[in-house]
């Protein structure tokens, strides 16, 4: 008897559970919880249902109410700004409607393809998908609404920051005759314009456009509206100074704000009664029933609680066995997951490790090079000042010249290493970014005459005199890229341009671009030419001569100051990279910098140097570069000997190589900084990825001189201590 009343439950939980089933496994179902989890912003949750609701339409065969769904989970990944899943499923919405008879759903479709593309900035794409919406509209008879599409598009160009594109959309709107079905959207785009002169501080014609947004808003009556045009109102009178109209125009706001809540709780209340009456009704007709019903039941909840005491032990007993099973197995996922947890963390050690050889091989190769560099370029230059022969003349041309490639080639390595190791700091002092690019064009001019290219430089006048950031890296991306540029052009332009693109207050964001009409880049050697070494091609490596390392050090410099560089190109027709990048804007005046006086030889005459370094040969070149200038040179080799010599003997200047046996550099300099403040000492150092131009100053050196080193750099920095 038992059994039977077990399968009469579990028939009746059956039954019970199909019926509920079909009241809440609908579209119509879930569009309301849909609903709810956008008003409260569970936008997961909007997606988790939205999806329940696509799955239920393809097994039910509902081909319309498919493609609805699946508008409506693009829409609610474009609202999250997930682009990609949006355009995804508004394409394969626009593919289901294929087969069924156009509706406004298609239409908006297809226009949130062209809205996406907006905002991803692929305006080419966007139009044709507007022209398919547009042309649909008029296919279904519906002109009123293009008005408003063309409206989201307008903001979709405004959001992607393309304001003059934008400006340009919202005015057709306004142009188009009144009409109470456009009215509102008329209104927005008058708001919308005014928003964007704001920006763009044309402060005549946005106030213009605010007064037209309110004139139309006084037709519509909306409140809602009119709130929002009336505080931005307000702020742009609070951004010209105008505190006195800000103060009424805000006020005015707040009073439309305080109404509209007002009516909205009046609203409230109302409803809140209503349903009450509906619920005390309803309470009053359960509990009629009940009292009827009330004795029937007692009888059958008795039985009913039998049944329900076997399912309840049966129940347990299943749950039991499948929790014992999940157990066995949850124990033994983790014991796989930590072995695979030990072997992700032994490969992480050895990558760490790999990386860190790496690093510390080519900062140790790069260091040891610049020591005979200086040997063979101070030699190639002693022997050109020397009055060699003209036979000899192009030999050390060339000496001298492969000598330098050799200097860029290992310096270029070291920087390289310094941005991957992260040893590379940022400065944030104020220059002046137009100047900048004026001095790097005077600078290229020769090369540009040389490869008959026209060098034109492009700034646009809106840009901030006083900008904040890193000149010196800036000025490192600019030259790398214009260099490229002008070597792989002949007979050509190369163009520079330098935009604002955006400006706040505080900020300034400038769009670069270098264009050239040189060789260009293969479609497939696009991605590679910014790796290390990569040139394109053997045949171009040879022809046009480089490291290969020119483009890798611009874009790590560019994502370090956080930017992103974009190259197209075309074989034959020439390259374009373009970035952009933020920078602070200083509004006090900058000072003015002197300039560096150039030396001369009457500086140098007779004065005494004490040249301390342990190679042979650099003792050799430094002490020749130092008498032509009939300078005095004595050498120590060593550091301990250096100290005590100096506390018995002054000298003029000291050059101190960083690198000595027994006492290094940095060490002889302090125990020489003890009794001896004021003589100057300059750093003689093939600099490593572990020093630094400011950790050598921390130990009392006055200036660093790197190896290999440039004569005239080298005559200059002695200098400037001897005015």
């Amino acid at each position: 008897m038992k059994y039977h009343y077990f399968i009469l439950f579990c028939f009746l939980n059956s039954f019970l559970y199909s019926q509920t089933k079909k009241n809440t496994d609908s579209v119509i179902y879930y569009n309301k919880l849909v609903k709810s989890n956008l008003n409260n912003k569970k936008y997961d949750q909007a997606v988790f249902y939205t999806k329940k609701s696509i799955n239920f339409c393809e097994a039910n065969q509902k081909s319309e109410s498919l493609a609805n769904q699946t508008f409506k989970l693009g829409k609610i990944y474009y609202n999250k700004q997930k682009y990609d899943e949006a355009l995804k499923n508004f394409h394969k919405s626009v593919s289901l409607f294929e087969t069924l008879k156009p509706t406004c759903t298609k239409v908006l479709a297809l226009h949130y393809i062209g809205v996406t593309n907006t905002a991803k900035g692929d305006y080419k794409t966007a139009e044709i998908y507007y022209k398919k919406a547009d042309d649909l509209l008029k296919q279904l008879k519906i002109v009123d609404q293009a008005e408003v599409l063309k409206y989201q598009k307008a903001v979709a160009l405004k959001t992607n920051k393309n304001l003059p594109l934008a400006a340009y959309t919202f005015r057709e709107i306004t142009k188009k005759p009144d009409n109470p079905a456009i009215l509102k959207t008329k209104t927005n785009s008058y708001y919308q314009l005014g928003l964007i002169e704001t920006q763009l501080k044309r402060n005549d014609s946005a106030i213009i456009y605010f007064d037209n947004a309110l004139d139309y808003n006084e037709k519509s009556n909306d409140l809602k509206q009119k709130s929002k045009i009336i505080l931005a109102i307000s702020k742009y009178y609070k951004q010209n100074k105008n505190f006195d109209l800000a103060y009424s125009y805000l006020d005015e706001h707040y009073q439309i704000e305080n109404y509209i809540l007002k009516l909205k709780n009046a609203k409230l209340d109302l409803n809140e009664f209503e349903k009450f009456k509906k619920n005390q009704s309803l309470n009053n007709t359960i509990k009629r029933e009940s009292e009827e019903k009330i004795q029937l039941k007692t009888y059958r909840y008795s039985k009913l609680v039998s049944i329900l005491a076997i399912a309840l032990i049966s129940i347990l007993s299943l749950l039991s066995l499948a929790l014992y099973k999940n157990n066995i197995i949850r124990n033994q996922n983790n014991l796989l997951l930590r072995e695979k947890n030990k072997e992700l963390i032994l490969a992480k050690n050895k990558a760490e490790k790999a990386s860190k050889a790496r690093s510390e091989f080519l900062s140790t190769v790069s260091h040891e090079l610049r020591t005979p560099l200086n040997a063979i370029n101070g030699i190639t230059h002693l022997l050109l000042e020397d009055n060699p022969k003209k036979t000899q003349l192009k030999y050390l041309e060339s000496l001298k010249f492969s000598g330098n490639y050799l200097t860029t080639f290992i310096n270029e390595i070291l920087e390289i290493n310094k941005i991957d190791s992260t040893k590379v700091e940022i400065e944030n002092i104020t220059f002046n970014l137009k100047e900048l690019l004026f001095n790097i064009q005077s600078s290229l001019k020769e090369l540009a005459t040389a490869n008959k290219n026209y060098f034109n430089l492009e700034i646009d006048e809106a840009i901030p005199d006083n900008l904040i950031g890193d000149p010196t890296k800036i000025s490192q991306i600019i030259l790398n890229l214009i260099n490229n540029a002008l070597k792989f052009t002949q007979n050509g332009n190369v163009n520079v341009i330098a935009k604002l693109y955006g400006i706040t207050e505080e900020q300034a964001t400038v769009y670069f671009e270098i264009v050239d009409t040189g060789i260009g880049i293969p479609e497939d050697k696009l991605q590679t030419v910014f790796e290390s070494f990569s040139q394109g091609s053997i045949e171009v490596n040879r022809k046009y001569g480089g490291t290969g390392l020119g483009l890798t050090i611009v874009k790590k410099l560019i994502e370090l100051l956080g930017g992103e560089i974009k190259l197209k190109s075309e074989v034959g027709k020439g390259s374009t990279f373009t970035f952009k990048l933020d920078f602070k804007i200083n509004k006090e005046p900058l000072e003015a910098v002197e300039e560096k006086k150039p030396y001369n030889d009457n500086q140098l005459k007779n004065k005494s140097i004490l040249l301390i370094e342990d190679n042979k040969i650099n003792q050799m070149i430094t002490r020749k570069m130092l008498e032509n200038k009939a300078i005095s040179c004595e050498i120590i080799d060593n550091g301990e000997d250096a100290v005590e010599l100096l506390k018995i003997k002054r000298f003029d200047m000291i050059l101190m190589d960083v690198h000595l046996p027994g006492i290094n550099g940095t060490t002889a300099t302090k125990l020489i900084r003890e009794f001896d403040k004021t003589t100057p000492i300059i750093a003689l150092t093939a600099i490593s990825l572990d020093e630094n131009r400011d950790m050598l100053l921390s130990y009392g050196m006055n200036d660093v001189i790197t190896k290999p080193f440039v004569p005239e750099e080298f005559y200059s920095t002695i200098a400037k201590f001897f005015d």
